[in-house]
């Protein structure tokens, strides 16, 4: 009897754990464009580091990473990456983040970089996240939710290539062979507070969305195109794991409640999933009383 006893125990003792462990999301990186990208990461202010700042990921590779619960920061990809042969030094084209090596060791991204921004486990027990062109443009990126139990979870990001046809006086070539690698936000471009949201212009109401952002907003609908487009980029999930795909292919495309073209989200192992939060002293009390019953 004591050894059923004790084997009982030691079940509750796990179980307990579970309900109270430590919740992690794990966001994974997929690499769809022809060329390497070097993602960057930067946490916030206040929030735990992860594992790595920055790494290479190659055409078709995809790699995963986990992400604390309570975790608020970015992500992006750098592209046209090279090290210096004579002093290492470790630079790209766009996205950069000074560092001078392949982690970002804590450097936000040169603008322009299109961004994707988290805030996990926020208000509600809520994920926050967006895609972002606020700070410009560099590459297409999409994060699509994966096992997500609530919230206004679905699929944003930009995944139109807008280098080319970005405005003459946003865009940004690189001068050695003449390729469109970027495009410049209106602020970077031209330091006015119309466009930065700042000064007289520093409020929702008189920070008005400009041609320039609606270049953006046309492009990539879910995406944020100048400071205060909140309403429409913003979106939630509760218990989601994350997909951060780089040049996601229209051609595996399916239509979003608003017809908006997204590609298919990848199944990831639902091994993976994020443990959501059980109060510990609902827990105890059903554990306990079935031990009780069996004694």
């Amino acid at each position: 009897m004591a050894h059923i006893q004790l084997y009982i125990i030691t079940i509750a003792l796990c179980l307990l754990r579970l309900f109270s462990g430590t919740l992690s999301s794990t966001f994974t990186f997929t690499n769809k464009c022809s060329y390497t990208v070097w993602p960057g990461l930067l946490s916030g202010a206040g929030t735990a580091p992860l594992s790595t700042t920055g790494f290479t990921l190659e055409p078709g590779q995809s790699t995963s990473l986990s992400v604390p619960a309570s975790w608020s920061g970015r992500f992006w990809g750098r592209t046209f990456c090279s090290q210096d042969a004579t002093t290492n030094k470790f630079t790209c084209v766009t996205g950069n983040c000074g560092s001078g090596t392949l982690e970002c060791s804590g450097t936000g991204a040169a603008p322009p970089a299109t961004l994707a921004e988290f805030t996990l486990n926020g208000a509600g027990g809520l994920d926050f996240y967006d895609v972002s062109l606020v700070d410009g443009y560099n590459l297409p990126m999409l994060i699509s939710p994966q096992g997500s139990t609530g919230g206004n979870c679905t699929v944003t990001g930009c995944f139109t290539d807008l280098n080319n046809a970005c405005p003459s006086d946003l865009k940004v070539t690189e001068s050695s062979n003449g390729v469109d690698v970027a495009c410049k936000s209106a602020c970077e471009a031209f330091g006015d507070p119309q466009y930065c949201c700042s000064g007289a212009y520093g409020t929702p109401d008189t920070c008005k969305p400009s041609s320039y952002s609606m270049f953006f907003k046309n492009a990539c609908p879910k995406a944020y195109s100048y400071a205060y487009d909140d309403g429409t980029s913003t979106f939630t999930c509760a218990g989601a794991d994350y997909i951060i795909t780089f040049c996601p292919g229209p051609s595996t495309s399916v239509k979003s409640a608003n017809n908006d073209q997204y590609p298919v989200p990848i199944n990831v192992s639902a091994g993976s999933g994020r443990t959501r939060p059980v109060f510990i002293g609902t827990a105890a009390i059903v554990v306990l009383a079935t031990i009780s019953r069996l004694w």
